[in-house]
Formats: structure tokens, C-alpha cells, sequence
């Protein structure tokens, strides 16, 4: 694996690389409007985009906002889908090829092979070895980071790619990509592009604390991370320098729900609570099973319940819980509803 990126810029902007982008994007999307007038004209719009691009013309479009509630109040903002093709392009090329490679093995989000249920096994897994390490008492640090996305400073980011990137045209065209909303702190949740930057941008955590902190047992699913150490004056300390640093380095600050404890209280970590010999689902996620609960009664009451909807939700939920020791609490909600044997 190269330390940087050099000299593929041009080689890899092709009419075949593109067209690859296109049939990734539009997965999901096939009866969209938007993918649809695409595909229309997709030769043409293929060669064009590629030759504005290589000729510096490419501009991108104007985003679309809109606000969602669910797990939590977050804006999200979609650009054209001639963008969304670029962005895959991007991505494909360059992110996944030649950086991604070169993250710490205990960072989760958004890495093919990885995700939540792997974040978790780990983090499972060095709680037992801490135990083994450091005795019964040791220490959580539990940290997450306010307001993330939208805290992500542009210029910062900017020269962490340059710290991978010694392509200049590939530097200009990444430029454009991370200054896309015409703002100089945060990046667009929704964009494709935008997952991947966040998780170079805290990439520099990782190699801080894994390199530097020589921390055994750090577990990081985007800006929510964890070590496990000795005891609470290590903790104190630790807890400190990573403030410091996510400040001054990264322009970033801490949640104020970060803190640190005794390894008896578990880990509360990607939709779970986590101790070394079990794990159990989040309150929230109980309350939330029995809200929906409620909701289905009531549609399958009125004759409203969407079947397929249901099992979808339904499905989702089993496939998170699963994951923890929740027999009891499936038997509960499965008894709980009034048509589940009818489904």
C-alpha cells in the first residue's frame, strides 16, 4: 500500500469507471424520476460528465434539505443524482482502494466486513481481556463527540487528505467535493462521500490513541469510542488528553455525556449495554418495540396494518436484539402482539 496517493487521478477517470459508479447509485433507486432521465440519455451523460470533469468544468448542484426524526432530529441534505454518481466514483477509486486500507483495525463504521455487530464482539471481547489484564476493576472511558458532522472543520480536513493524497488534480477535485455547500465547518449528512470523510477525519484519533496513548483496548464506531483501562486516575488522565486534542488538533468537542466509570456499570455502546459475560438491549429500544407494538395493534385493529411493512420492522428489530441475550424479551413482545400468529 502506497503512503500517498500519486498520479491516478486521470487513469482512473474513465467512461467504464463511471458508468460502474452509475450502477452502484442508482441500486434501490431504479423507478426514481431523477435515475430514470438519467438513464435515458446515459451514453451522453456519461462521455459529459467525464469530459467536465477531466477539463475542470464539473459543478456540483444544488442540495435538497430535509429533516429527520428518527433516531434522532438531524438535517439531511441530497444533492442531484449526477452527483451521487460522482461521489461513488470517488469513493470506489480512491477512498476504498487506496485509505481506507490503512485505518486501525478497531475502527467499525461504514468498512465492508465490519459494522455494529462486529464493533460490539470486539468490544466484548477486550472487556473480557482488561478483566484477565487488570482485575475486576478497571475502568470505562465512554467518549462521543458533539454535534459531529456538523463540527467537521474543512480546512482540517482538507489537509488530512493531503497527508494521503500527493495527486494534485485528485487534491483540487477533493477540495471541491468537502467545500460542496459553500461552508467552512460540517459536512453534509446524506452525502455518500461524507461517511468516509468522517471517518479519515477521526482516523487521526485512532492513530493518537492506538500510537501514541498506546491505549491496548480502544474500540471507535464513528464518533462514538471507547477504552478500557487500568483504574480512575488513568481514566482522569486520559480523558483530558483526548479533550485536548480533539480540541486543538481536530476542532472538535467532546459530548458532555462522555465520562468515565467502573467496568461494573457495563458499556453502553452501538444499541447496546455491554459487560464481559453478557449484553443487553438499550432501554430506549425497549420502549421504543412496545410504542410499535402499540401502533400495529391499532392498525391491525382498523384494518390498516401493512403486512409487509410490519414483517420488514418487525425483522429489523429481531435481527438487532438477537445479538444480546433477549429470549425472554422477544417471547414478551411476540406475545404482545395481538395478530402475530395470523402474519
Amino acid at each position: 500500500m502506497p503512503n500517498k496517493i500519486k498520479n491516478c487521478f486521470a487513469e482512473n477517470l474513465t467512461f467504464e469507471k463511471m458508468i460502474l459508479a452509475h450502477e452502484r447509485a442508482k441500486q434501490g433507486k431504479l423507478n426514481r424520476y431523477e435515475v430514470l432521465n438519467f438513464d435515458l440519455s446515459l451514453e451522453s451523460n456519461i462521455v459529459n460528465l467525464v469530459e467536465n470533469i477531466r477539463n475542470n468544468r464539473y459543478k456540483m448542484g444544488a442540495y435538497r434539505s430535509f429533516t429527520v426524526y428518527e433516531p434522532k432530529e438531524r438535517v439531511i441534505k441530497a444533492l442531484p443524482y449526477v452527483d451521487r454518481v460522482v461521489h461513488q466514483w470517488y469513493v470506489e477509486e480512491f477512498i476504498k482502494k487506496y485509505i481506507v486500507p490503512k485505518f486501525i483495525t478497531d475502527t467499525y463504521a461504514c468498512i465492508c466486513g465490519r459494522g455494529t455487530h462486529k464493533a460490539v464482539d470486539c468490544m466484548q471481547k477486550y472487556m473480557r481481556m482488561a478483566q484477565r489484564n487488570y482485575g475486576k476493576a478497571y475502568y470505562v472511558l465512554k467518549m462521543d463527540i458533539k454535534k459531529f458532522f456538523y463540527s467537521i472543520d474543512h480546512e482540517v480536513l482538507l489537509e488530512i487528505m493531503g497527508e494521503h493524497i500527493n495527486d494534485k488534480k485528485l487534491l483540487r477535485f477533493t477540495k471541491l467535493l468537502i467545500d460542496s455547500d459553500n461552508e467552512t465547518v460540517g459536512i453534509p449528512i446524506g452525502n455518500y462521500t461524507s461517511q468516509f470523510f468522517a471517518n479519515i477525519y477521526l482516523d487521526k484519533l485512532d492513530k493518537f490513541v492506538k500510537q501514541k496513548l498506546r491505549i491496548k483496548f480502544y474500540v471507535r464506531y464513528m464518533d462514538d469510542f471507547i477504552l478500557l483501562v487500568k483504574n480512575k486516575e488513568e481514566a482522569s488522565e486520559l480523558y483530558l488528553i483526548i479533550k485536548r486534542f480533539l480540541n486543538e488538533v481536530l476542532k472538535l468537542t467532546l459530548n458532555s455525556k462522555s465520562r468515565y466509570y467502573p467496568n461494573e456499570f457495563g458499556a453502553d455502546f452501538c444499541g447496546y449495554r455491554i459487560w464481559s459475560t453478557h449484553r443487553l438491549i438499550r432501554k430506549g429500544s425497549k420502549n421504543k418495540i412496545k410504542k410499535n407494538v402499540s401502533k400495529w395493534n391499532d392498525l391491525y385493529d382498523n384494518g390498516k396494518l401493512s403486512r409487509k411493512d410490519f414483517i420488514l420492522s418487525f425483522n429489523s428489530w429481531i435481527g438487532h436484539v438477537k445479538h444480546a441475550n433477549s429470549y425472554t424479551l422477544q417471547n414478551k413482545i411476540r406475545d404482545s402482539i395481538k395478530f402475530f400468529d395470523n402474519v
